[in-house]
């Protein structure tokens, strides 16, 4: 049987408005002790699925533990980019078993989530096996969690890649939202957060521009 491509997405592709990206536990106290990445890469990647969600309109939830008791504010590299919406405290380390953060949950109505957080072994795959377990569509952004050492982020991503969740990465979460420089409305939006927070593709974009006056879809 002949099969016949047509110029659509996939299926398992995130777009803007078919997932919820619950945010967790992006502490002071949480990331003294994270040691798979650097806590500058980990701030500029929160920093970057951040921008990018509210860029595209994203349904985000913010959630920390023990924010006045123990682990301390949420970056403000997240803050920043949600100045208005309230941060959902809990006392339980599995976000999914929290009833002010499920409550949101069901308010927004998405089945596919996309999670990232500290600390991956703990607060990540817990709402992640527990989302999987009551039919949700579950995601991570791999570089976008961090845990106290590279073996417990690493059997982390395992377990969850095992249970049925898809990692990506943070700068893939963006471009997959974009996904096509001919959308206009975020094009400077997207490249915007790239030349400030997407790294070595972000300082291409800078150089293209401002050397060739180059650009992606010809804008």
């Amino acid at each position: 049987m002949t099969i016949t491509a047509t110029p659509t997405p996939g299926k398992s592709l995130i777009s803007p408005t078919d997932h919820t990206l619950i945010l967790i536990d992006f502490q002071s106290q949480m990331s003294f002790a994270t040691k798979s990445i650097s806590p500058e890469l980990l701030r500029n990647n929160a920093a970057l699925i951040s921008r990018a969600a509210k860029s595209f309109g994203v349904s985000t939830i913010l959630t920390t533990v023990a924010e006045k008791s123990f682990s301390g504010p949420m970056f403000d590299e997240i803050t920043d980019a949600f100045p208005d919406q309230p941060l959902l405290d809990r006392t339980s380390m599995n976000t999914w078993e929290d009833a002010g953060v499920i409550e949101e949950v069901n308010r927004i109505g998405k089945e596919r989530i996309v999670f990232a957080g500290l600390w991956t072994s703990v607060c990540i795959v817990g709402p992640v096996a527990s989302a999987i377990d009551q039919g949700f569509d579950a995601y991570f952004i791999a570089d976008a969690c961090g845990d106290i050492s590279e073996e417990a982020h690493e059997r982390a991503v395992q377990r969850m890649i095992q249970l049925g969740a898809k990692p990506m990465t943070s700068l893939q979460y963006m471009l997959e939202l974009q996904r096509d420089w001919a959308r206009t409305e975020t094009y400077d939006s997207t490249t915007g957060i790239a030349k400030q927070w997407g790294g070595a593709y972000g300082l291409g974009i800078k150089y293209a521009k401002t050397m060739f006056g180059a650009s992606e879809g010809g804008h």
